[in-house]
């Protein structure tokens, strides 16, 4: 029941009453009702998650599902059921449904080794510990114990269990400090705030003697709403918003501790409300394998139709000959002899295939797992390849989309560089060489400035200081103000005491207390924050900081400015190039009587009902003048190591990176230039509006612009790139404007879209992999990023830190965004070219011997009479000719690793390797080598006499010598086809020949056991066969002339028509140095046409581009949260380090 609905005057005043009356009327039905320390009346799902595929009961439907998307597999069933008809298979009943039974099962357990990964992952966050308040006692219990109603106490740097109501905390007016990075990919803290009715509630026996209930909105996946009452014993209810809800996924920073009730638990959190379930994904490269196989299928039609065709005609023509005793020609009898010429021939479509490329997965994937150069030492964390599936797909990937915090940067702040007074000071300058402190102390020109400077950045903030075992520690919810504050206490000016009415810095060694009178906001408006102090002298002072061009625009009209804000802007240049955050410091002093005359303009709009944010920047505004400018600060948002270089080759490798991040649109721009994703020639086509024709307009702008300079509709890599917001993306991604939004894209080198929203990211990975066609792969560490992960074709994790959702949501793990380079470089690019051939090898290697039954048919009267012996047939995939394609998709490479980490370019030509005209190549090479294989050795068997007694062998014989001349044939086949010859691929070829040897000898005596239901067909055959000189002179010849046409033609593509790939391959194995290889592309924009589009460009921009212009080339960014629940005047007057916290006075329950 909501308030208006009890109390319809809605004064919470006069609301309330009774616990037990409270509940006796029955609540919202729509509602959840959870009782303070009681027993729920409701049941509620456990806190147990699981991001895993399969489960114990799902696992049997589940996996024949996804193996029956296969077509291979659903013929093969077909086949082994048709093969259960009387006197229809010429193969005999099982040959078909024993292979298949073991695919299924190797399937399987690869599949379950896979899953049963997942479910560990998922053990370990299960079994966390948090403490629990159980019977007046704080307990231990695990994660998956924890369940609605319980109180609990989270730590500080500890994740949150589940989803929190928050009572109090170790902070006053129970305030605590939440980082949320994790969900929306933001970098600075958010302030929470319990209700004051519990912020008292500071001890374990005040918790415990609670009693009332809270009512909450059901389980929703809105991140950012809430609503809700509590009441508690006969007080009145009280409202629970958005501020105090702690998430899941969430992490308590700067606070000590915090108490709070779980209201939502497991899978019915916020955070896993925003995930899917594990979508069962399958690569570009099986599905290309299907449509190949229902080409193999028609083939298979086209050849048993045929077949019943001419078997029917032979029948008709010698139907008069009795002694035959030949079936009649009516329709069912030609209906059986299409089954059964399918049943003959279905091998056709490797059964093998299956198994083949599931043993060789699980081993790439091993391969990927023990990778030492992907291997994180600092947090002992390997790369892991939670599926295999699609191993190849990291070898065509075309877009890559990234997120920002915790993936390319690690959210470490830190003070590098500033410029005072027009002068300049590197890192070392002011930390090691100690040149700014000389200058201070000296009587340097700029020696008043830079006390000032100093005294700027350790007053003008919000952050909050704390002792721990007598080290001053600095809490604050803006990273970049926590970097300022700590460089200028390295430099002397330590900020040591805060309290609601004044601050006290240490600056070298002597105390200044600074009384503060008001604080000026940042808000992303301002783009500036000021406060208003008394200083130790008397006199009062405004230090602002903020972008330079809301700073420079509120300069003084000094004679020394122009020259000042010239060098300052130099600088600041220098800083941008570098990649670094700026900020531009000044300071002015005011007049008491101005202050006074200003103080109550000031309070007047701070207390305004009506456009109360307006005011406070019109009166901010009227102080905010005649500012000094005294320089500027430059800070690094710290990247992951080799970010940059990463960066640099993907874009080498042609692979277009996109940005996805849920920060700000300057400390976005400013990342992509520090990672590389930008430079300063780049144009930036900033799209930032507030509406859907506003936003259509400015689009279709940019595709014109691009379209009109080059002369053509949008080309490809033009030398830009596209920064839009969240606001207008929600436009860009409506139905009217996708296409040309995806235009525009699609043509630009890099994409950075801010503030996008987890939904927004996975919309623009959908969006974008469904209509380009192009092989997608999303990289993310938090919990936002996991819906975007799951719409890629290739999702990546990034794993090592503790609670990051996105590594057990992903195909794969790594712990550093660099190490992506090589996984695609050289897991990616070998595996992708190895399942090329592997799969175009095994199609190959059966048409070849197959498709020989069908030349046997012309002597054998289209009977469907097999040439070879039934188990032989089946046992050519299983045992014969499966090393070879295993050795080639495990061992082969064209180039070393090595090559391909030094030129990403060689990443490009694999991407149409695995297309029509090169699977119709293998089909028709294989087919001619069946057709020579055959009659080859048909002619050299003649009449049958291949022995000097003169003796005649029969049609097995024949079998047997066509059969071996195949397997020794497709073994050499794979040889000319390895370009990386190993042990194991010598093993392969040879093993299986010698393999196949010495099974026929054995197998055909395996029929003098009469207890054996096999090989009295083939018995005594291959004594038979090696006894044959005709059969070891065919050995030599019919191989050699077979595979002379494909030696010939790779001798000539090798010398004459060299890729890429084999040019670097020649290079390496000659040791030749492979730069000389490389020819420089010419950019399809050159440097004029660039020039011109921008001299064009200035006359079409409006006076806020410009301003925009100079933020973005002077690096400007900040990270602070606006409009939170405590603005940031209420937050410095809540604390007072002068006063104890409350200490931490757990009483646990002795176990």
């Amino acid at each position: 029941m909501s308030n208006s609905e009890k109390n319809p005057d809605g004064d919470p005043s006069k609301a309330g009453g009774d616990v037990t009356d409270r509940v006796t009327i029955r609540p919202d039905p729509k509602a959840r009702v959870i009782k303070v320390n009681a027993v729920q009346e409701e049941k509620f799902g456990g806190n147990r998650i699981s991001t895993a595929k399969y489960s114990f009961l799902s696992f049997v439907p589940a996996f024949l599902f996804e193996q029956f998307r296969r077509y291979s597999n659903i013929f093969f069933l077909m086949i082994a059921l048709l093969q259960q008809i009387p006197d229809v298979s010429p193969t005999g009943r099982y040959t078909t449904l024993v292979p298949l039974i073991c695919i299924l099962s190797v399937s399987a357990l690869k599949e379950i080794v896979e899953d049963v990964k997942r479910h560990t992952a998922d053990n370990e966050i299960n079994n966390r510990e948090v403490e629990v308040l159980k019977d007046g006692y704080w307990q231990r219990l695990k994660w998956k114990s924890v369940g609605v109603g319980d109180f609990v106490k989270v730590h500080n740097d500890t994740f949150f269990p589940a989803d929190l109501i928050l009572f109090s905390s170790s902070e006053p007016q129970a305030l605590c400090y939440v980082e949320t990075s994790n969900l929306d990919g933001e970098t600075n803290l958010k302030v929470r705030q319990g209700l004051p009715e519990t912020s008292i509630l500071l001890e374990t026996k005040d918790l415990a003697s609670l009693t009332g209930f809270l009512e909450c909105e059901q389980p929703n996946r809105h991140l950012y709403e809430f609503a809700g009452k509590l009441k508690l014993g006969s007080n009145e209810e009280l409202a629970l918003g958005p501020d105090q809800l702690l998430l899941r996924g969430a992490k308590l920073q700067n606070t000590n501790w915090i108490f709070g009730q779980v209201v939502y638990t497991g899978h019915e959190t916020k955070l896993m409300k925003n995930s899917t379930a594990a979508p069962l994904k399958r690569s570009t490269v099986d599905k290309l394998t299907n449509n190949q196989i229902l080409m193999l299928f028609a083939l298979l039609i086209g050849v048993s139709l045929t077949s019943a065709i001419f078997s029917h005609v032979w029948t008709r023509a010698n139907e008069k000959i009795g002694y035959v005793n030949l079936p009649s020609t009516d329709g069912m009898e030609f209906a059986y002899n299409v089954l059964t010429f399918v049943i003959l021939y279905n091998n056709l479509i490797p059964i093998s295939l299956t198994v083949t490329l599931e043993v060789v997965r699980f081993i790439q994937a091993m391969f990927i797992n023990r990778d030492l150069d992907m291997y994180h030492e600092e947090s002992n964390t390997p790369a892991t390849a939670r599926t295999s599936n699609l191993n190849e797909e990291l070898g065509q990937v075309k877009y890559i989309f990234s997120d920002k915090t915790g993936t390319l940067t690690r959210n470490i702040m830190e003070f590098k560089q500033c410029t005072i007074g027009g002068v300049i000071y590197s890192h070392e300058e002011l930390f090691s060489e100690n040149i700014l402190l000389k200058h201070l102390s000296s009587n340097h020109a700029t020696s008043a400035d830079i006390h000032e400077f100093l005294s700027l950045l350790a007053v003008c903030h919000t952050v909050i200081p704390e002792r721990e075992s007598g080290e001053l520690i600095y809490h604050a919810a803006s990273p970049d103000e926590r970097a300022l504050v700590y460089g200028a206490s390295r430099l002397g000016y330590v900020f040591e005491t805060r309290t609601p009415s004044y601050v006290i810095i240490k600056a070298n060694g002597v105390d200044a207390k600074y009384e503060v009178l008001n604080l000026l906001e940042f808000t992303s408006t301002r783009k500036r924050m000021s406060v208003v102090v008394k200083s130790p002298e008397g006199k009062i002072l405004l230090y602002c900081k903020g972008a330079d061009s809301v700073i420079y625009e509120r300069l003084s009209d000094m004679t020394n400015t122009e020259a000042l804000k010239a060098a300052t802007e130099s600088h600041l240049e220098e800083f941008a190039t570098r990649g670094l955050r700026t900020l531009c410091c000044a300071v002015t002093e005011i007049s008491h009587e101005a202050y006074e005359e200003w103080r109550p303009i000031y309070h007047k709009a701070s207390t305004a009902i009506h456009e109360r944010e307006e005011k406070l920047e019109d009166a901010a505004n009227l102080i905010e003048q005649n500012l000094q400018l005294l320089g500027a600060t430059a800070i690094e948002d710290k990247l992951q190591d080799m970010v940059p270089e990463t960066i640099a080759a993907l874009l080498k490798a042609g692979i277009s990176v996109w940005v996805l991040t849920g920060d700000k649109q300057e400390t976005a721009i400013n990342i992509g230039y520090s990672c590389r994703l930008l430079n300063q020639s780049m144009e930036l086509l900033i799209i930032n509006q507030d509406s859907l024709d506003a936003t259509r307009d400015c689009i279709l702008r940019y595709v014109n612009d691009l379209s009109r300079d080059n002369g053509q509709v949008l080309p490809k890599e033009n030398d830009a790139a596209v920064i839009i917001d969240g606001k207008s993306l929600k436009y860009a991604l409506s139905h009217e404007l996708r296409r040309e939004f995806l235009a525009l894209c699609t043509s630009c080198r890099s994409v950075i879209c801010c503030r996008a929203s987890p939904i927004q990211k996975a919309e623009i990975v959908e969006y974008v992999t469904q209509q380009t066609g192009a092989v997608t792969l999303a990289i993310g560490d938090g919990a936002n990023d996991v819906a975007m992960i799951q719409k890629a074709h290739v999702g990546v994790g990034i794993s090592g830190v503790e609670g990051l959702q996105a590594a057990l949501a992903s195909d794969y793990a790594i712990a550093q965004f660099s190490y992506l380079a090589k996984l695609l470089f050289v897991h990616g690019a070998w595996n992708y070219d190895r399942m090329c051939k592997l799969i175009f090898y095994s199609f190959y290697k059966n048409i070849c011997l197959y498709i020989i039954e069908l030349w046997f048919a012309i002597y054998s009267g289209w009977s469907g009479q097999i040439i070879f012996e039934r188990w032989t047939i089946g046992l050519y995939n299983m045992f014969f000719t499966s090393a070879q394609p295993i050795a080639m998709g495990i061992f082969d490479r064209k180039c070393s690793q090595e090559i391909r980490m030094r030129f990403p370019m060689l990443y490009k030509p694999a991407y149409n390797s695995f297309g029509l005209k090169i699977f119709f190549m293998w089909v028709g090479n294989s087919i001619l080598h069946s057709v020579m294989l055959f009659w080859l050795s048909r002619y050299i068997v003649g009449d049958g006499a291949v022995w000097s007694t003169g003796r005649d062998g029969g049609y097995l014989v024949l079998g047997n010598f066509v059969y071996t001349y195949v397997v020794v044939v497709v073994s050499l086949k794979s040889g000319l086809e390895t370009k990386s010859w190993t042990v194991f691929t010598h093993l392969a070829i040879f093993g299986s020949i010698l393999l196949w040897m010495a099974f026929l000898l054995f197998y055909s005596q395996v029929g003098r056991i009469n207890a054996l239901p096999v090989g009295k067909e083939i018995l005594g055959i291959g004594n038979m066969v090696v006894a044959s000189p005709i059969f070891w002179l065919g050995l030599v010849l019919v191989p050699v002339i077979t595979l002379i046409p494909d030696i010939i033609f790779k001798a000539i593509r090798g010398t004459m028509f060299q890729t890429l790939d084999d040019q670097f391959r020649a290079s390496e194995v000659m040791n030749i140095d492979p730069t000389d290889i490389i020819s420089q592309k010419k950019s399809r924009i050159n440097e004029t046409a660039r020039l011109l589009r921008n001299v064009r460009n200035v006359f079409r921009r409006t006076p806020s581009d410009h301003i925009l212009d100079m933020e973005l080339a002077h690096g400007y960014a900040f990270s602070q949260e606006e409009h939170g629940i405590v603005t940031q005047s209420q937050l410095i007057r809540s604390y007072d380090t002068t006063i104890p916290k409350p200490e931490d006075n757990t009483e646990m329950e002795d176990n």
